[in-house]
């Protein structure tokens, strides 16, 4: 059994690392977060210790380290712009970090990471849960098996509705978040990267605070996509069953379905980078160098 540690433990995905730290057989030792509102923890680990300021989470971790029950993990769902400094942290602790998408906002704090992951013999893993979406794996095998020289025709729309406090949180500051583009898309742009191949041109048709749209040419396809927060762009036929999300990958006119079969991925991620087999630095740098080119169109 391993020892875990949780910081940022009362945001939407939070959940989803606790119940793959449960199912692994492994133990929460201690979560921080600045809100308090971790009721959940209840739910899978009752016993766990909770800190709202960083200094006395350090502290806790450091006497459990001297005492010899140190954590081997300490999984990262802060807000973005964060997430660096909090897997540097993991790093010098000692311990190796599993960190929500996106690992970092910009390309060059990669390169700072993976000095740290060599000065201390200890591993960066992201969550690139699409990866293992039987749907995404099948598509992925198809082109692999197909022509070497053939390019396909690709539309992906991403709508997942959000209220007015999207705006008022940090996720609407694009310092902090990213944007749109980077929040929302990261693991669509990782997903489609990880079919079709290197990125060999990128536009940006449409970028605020609630919407992007552009082109990609990757190695093997002409991709135009969409991603939004706005609830007036779900079709019709999706709001009248009360869902507030819609996603839609299309490839040659042929629908690829994979609006399904999402609730374990995150169990499937933690198994793989427990055995040493997760998703690394170098996986995430094509999708973050492609967000932040995305960006930089502001």
């Amino acid at each position: 059994m391993k020892n875990f540690a949780l910081i940022g433990a009362a945001g939407f995905i939070a959940p989803r690392h606790m119940k793959a730290i449960k199912e692994t057989g492994n133990n929460l030792v201690a979560a921080l977060d600045k809100h308090d509102n971790v009721g959940i923890l209840d739910s899978y680990f009752p016993n766990a210790d909770f800190f709202t300021e960083f200094e006395r989470f350090d502290r806790h971790l450091d006497k459990l380290k001297r005492k010899g029950d140190k954590i081997d993990y300490i999984s990262i769902c802060s807000p973005n712009y964060l997430h660096d400094s909090h897997i540097r942290y993991a790093l010098r602790y000692g311990a190796d970090a599993i960190c929500e998408k996106p690992l970092v906002l910009n390309p060059w704090n990669l390169d700072a990471l993976a000095e740290i992951e060599k000065e201390t013999g200890k591993k960066v893993y992201t969550i690139l849960q699409l990866r293992l979406h039987p749907s995404i794996i099948a598509l992925r095998e198809k082109i692999k098996n197909g022509p070497k020289d053939k390019i396909y025709d690709v539309d992906l729309t991403y709508i997942t509705s959000r209220g007015n406090w999207y705006h008022s949180s940090w996720k609407g500051d694009v310092s902090k978040s990213g944007g749109v583009a980077t929040n929302i898309g990261i693991h669509f742009f990782d997903m489609l990267i990880w079919i079709f191949g290197d990125v060999k041109e990128t536009k940006v048709n449409q970028l605020t605070d609630e919407t992007a749209s552009g082109f990609l040419e990757l190695s093997q396809a002409r991709v135009n996509w969409r991603l939004s927060i706005d609830y007036n762009q779900i079709p019709q036929e999706i709001r009248s069953q009360g869902k507030r999300t819609f996603r839609s990958l299309m490839m040659e006119g042929e629908q690829i379905e994979f609006s399904d079969g999402f609730t374990d991925l995150h169990t499937k991620s933690y198994e793989g980078i427990l055995k040493g087999q997760g998703f690394g630095i170098a996986e995430t740098r094509p999708s973050i160098e492609l967000a932040k080119a995305i960006r930089a169109e502001i």
